[in-house]
């Protein structure tokens, strides 16, 4: 089994309780930089595992990944509203918390639209942001006559799967294993982060991810224009990658061609690169994990 790279974890005050943050790398009090990482809708900080794990061996870098509120460690805290608003003041306290300044945003899938919303708002805290298989300028669904039909359209397997119970961990490892997404890709980071996304009761076992604020979340993917088209506002220098493949290992990718096209056209300046042999997911917490480091190391290296 592989080490955590997470050799530290804070409780950040934030609005109605604390924001569960892990650390790997340097005190970001004393470190000549920080990143800061965001992870995906129902995911948490471990799916950053192995990139952090790769950036110790590359950087210098303090390397502070939360559990955004309503996952992880920090599911009991109240849902977040409409818009990604709350979440970005949550980023913020934990940038203050640290008194960090300045600092390297990456997200990956929600996160990719989470931290560039943080860079469009408070654009003097932020050194450069890099989103992983997210972030594509997505347009808003208009004039829904079920948004909550759309919402189980759009979510309706991670939302069921939030739902389902399980006698062992072992039997939620074998559930996460037979997903196509990691057919001969399963790895010792990819158990850590399904092991940590349980709770409850032996026999009755759990996503401890709220299912609330999934749907708070997923709702903003919808219809909040301001959030789906961050990325094309923000004025920090942008890196973007990319997976060939989707979140069931199939074509239907998060950031296809033409929405790159429509990201570089209003971002001339950022780069992006494709993510050879890897799905929406291992692209962070699979084969990908060194190309997102080396990348994130690139940045860094501008800064």
């Amino acid at each position: 089994m592989r080490a955590t790279p997470f050799h530290t974890s804070h409780e950040v005050p934030v609005a109605g309780g604390a924001l569960h943050v892990a650390q790997s790398g340097p005190d970001p009090r004393d470190a000549g930089q920080v990143m800061l990482a965001v992870h995906g809708i129902t995911a948490s900080h471990q799916a950053w595992r192995a990139a952090a794990r790769e950036l110790s061996g590359r950087t210098g870098a303090s390397v502070l990944v939360p559990d955004l509120r309503g996952r992880g460690r920090s599911a009991r805290l109240p849902t977040p509203g409409p818009g990604f608003s709350q979440h970005v003041a949550d980023l913020l306290a934990v940038l203050d918390f640290f008194g960090v300044e300045r600092a390297l945003l990456a997200g990956h899938s929600m996160g990719a639209y989470v931290v560039a919303a943080l860079a469009v708002a408070h654009p003097e805290r932020v050194s450069a942001v890099v989103l992983v298989d997210g972030g594509a300028p997505l347009k808003p669904k208009e004039d829904l006559e079920d948004p909550d039909a759309e919402l189980e359209k759009a979510l309706g397997p991670s939302i069921e799967r939030l739902g389902l119970t399980f006698e062992t961990p072992e039997r939620y490892v074998a559930f996460w294993q037979a997903h196509p997404a990691f057919k001969d890709a399963w790895n010792d980071d990819l158990d850590a982060y399904v092991r940590y996304d349980l709770g409850g009761e032996p026999g009755a076992l759990r996503s401890v991810t709220s299912a609330d604020a999934v749907r708070v979340d997923g709702a903003t993917l919808l219809v909040d224009a301001q959030a789906l088209d961050a990325a094309k506002r923000v004025r920090a220098p942008l890196h973007v990658l990319r997976a060939p493949l989707g979140i069931l290992a199939d074509e239907k990718v998060l950031v296809p061609d033409d929405l790159l096209a429509e990201l570089l056209a209003a971002q001339p300046a950022a780069t992006a690169e494709l993510v050879e042999d890897s799905n929406h997911y291992t692209i962070l917490m699979g084969a990908g994990a060194p190309r997102v480091a080396a990348a994130i190391e690139r940045a860094l290296a501008q800064d």
